[in-house]
């Protein structure tokens, strides 16, 4: 797997969530793949201590139905998204077994109606290689201000 891939697949998987093409983006996950936002910096364990969200598919999915829904009246009109993304890094290698890990920095705004917030902080994808093509195993996004008290998140970063 060349970087070149790896970084094109980052990229690819912030314009879905841009264009909010969420059911694609969840597509991108692997049956265990995980979502991950950590509530401390340098936090390691998603499971021993809280998070801003720490979600699997079935939590993603539920949240992708919920965003469509038509008596979902908190996206009536609908949260819209951008991306910026500085190019991403591959991390890590494992050839052997298909695993990468890619390190992004970004800001990221969300916006509905006339409230937009801005988000900043880097994301990390661990990305398997599988007979379907790439594929999130995890998707870890760190805030940098990620023990502030934040109002409703309604999309994806």
């Amino acid at each position: 797997m060349t970087d070149q891939a790896l970084i094109h697949f980052v990229l690819a998987e912030a314009r879905l969530l841009d264009e909010l093409r969420f059911d694609d983006w969840l597509n991108l996950f692997t049956e265990d793949g995980m979502y991950w936002m950590p509530l401390a910096h340098g936090q390691t364990d998603p499971k021993l201590h809280a998070s801003l969200m720490y979600e699997d598919k079935l939590l993603l999915r539920i949240r992708v139905e919920r965003l469509g829904g038509a008596r979902t009246f908190s996206q009536q009109p609908r949260s819209r998204c951008h991306h910026l993304l500085q190019q991403p890094t591959v991390e890590s290698r494992d050839e052997a077994g298909g695993v990468y890990t890619t390190r992004t920095a970004f800001h990221y705004v969300e916006t509905r109606i006339d409230e937009q917030t801005l988000y900043a902080g880097w994301a990390t994808h661990t990305l398997l290689d599988s007979a379907a093509g790439l594929r999130i195993k995890l998707k870890r996004v760190d805030l940098v201000n990620c023990d502030a008290a934040f109002g409703s998140m309604q999309l994806f970063m």
